[in-house]
């Protein structure tokens, strides 16, 4: 692991392997739900992945170890994984998938909020200050600019879901970090998503669904497969390479590559208040997440790593706050 220089070619290799494939499920989320329920595409993204992912924890002996606190990796499941994939589902129904992507990259402006509340005087250093308003702004500008500049208006409903998603993001890595340090992070994310698959599948399974699609089905497969069970194996070894600390700054680039796939695959719109926001955004969550630095102090290690959350959900982990071993 290389912590105290630059990147190696490996660390550099995996970054960008994580920059796309954090990327790319709001796109994959949005084709998905064209056909398939919200709560059907938790389920199924879930379980693949789950699925995928168990013999490697059950032959490590993460799973064992996540077991025992149980209670929890549930409450973990729920606020990582339950909550944002069902609300990112719902709301990419109306929303779009690039717009989507970079409203849950304000996870940083909720963290360091979080941060501050619980004490984290840093928080209040100028820079960090001007990003939470600079970021703030930003958001004001991507909700309020399609009324502003005469493109109608956006579902307000959906926008508050996905705002609840990167709340529940930021708040995930506090779980983890207070409850289950000690814990592989391969075996609280295995437990997790099994659990959570489980408990989506009898609400699929009886929540309507028109008839399945094969570019639903297959943006759905690629959702569990690609952006949740290989993304965090992928997640896991970039920490190893490049540390704790660095490794979520490749989440800064997730929202770039949500914004160009929707617009050159789903024709979604590039409006001015997205253009004009975007690049707020972005940069207040620099500043709130990081305080403008690319190697943030010891101290910030919590703040700065729940920006990682911003994914695939979605998700996507806390797995910097856990240790990043698989055994």
């Amino acid at each position: 692991m290389n912590q105290s220089g630059g990147f190696t070619r490996r660390g550099w290799l995996l970054f960008a392997a994580m920059a796309l494939i954090w990327g790319v499920p709001y796109l994959f989320i949005s084709i998905a739900v064209e056909t398939y329920s919200p709560p059907a595409v938790v389920a199924g993204r879930t379980l693949i992945a789950a699925l995928l992912l168990l013999p490697f924890a059950i032959r490590s002996g993460a799973l064992k170890a996540a077991w025992k606190l149980w209670p929890w990796v549930l409450a973990f499941g729920l606020v990582e994984m339950a909550g944002p994939f069902l609300l990112l589902g719902h709301a990419e129904q109306t929303l779009p998938s690039g717009l989507t992507g970079l409203l849950v990259a304000t996870v940083p402006l909720v963290a360091a909020v979080i941060a501050l509340l619980g004490g984290d005087r840093g928080v209040l250093r100028p820079a960090r200050i001007i990003g939470l308003f600079v970021g703030i702004v930003g958001v004001g500008i991507v909700v309020a600019g399609p009324s502003l500049f005469g493109h109608g208006q956006l579902d307000l409903l959906a926008i508050g879901e996905v705002l609840l998603v990167a709340v529940l993001y930021a708040i995930a890595p506090f779980i983890v970090a207070r409850k289950l340090s000690s814990v592989p992070s391969l075996g609280t994310i295995t437990l997790s998503l099994l659990a959570i698959g489980l408990l989506y599948l009898p609400i699929a399974l009886v929540v309507p669904s028109a008839p399945p699609t094969l570019e639903s089905t297959v943006a759905l497969v690629i959702l569990g497969v690609l952006c949740t069970a290989v993304a965090f194996l992928a997640f896991f070894a970039l920490i190893r390479e490049v540390g704790p600390v660095r490794a979520p700054l490749f989440t800064y680039v997730n929202p770039v590559v949500a914004i160009v796939l929707g617009a050159l695959i789903l024709a979604e719109p590039l409006t001015p208040g997205l253009l004009i926001g975007f690049p707020l955004i972005i940069l207040g969550c620099w500043f709130a997440g990081t305080g403008g630095r690319l190697r943030p102090v010891a101290s910030e290690a919590v703040p700065t790593d729940t920006s990682a959350i911003a994914e695939c959900a979605e998700a996507e982990p806390s797995a910097p706050t856990q240790r990043a071993d698989t055994e």
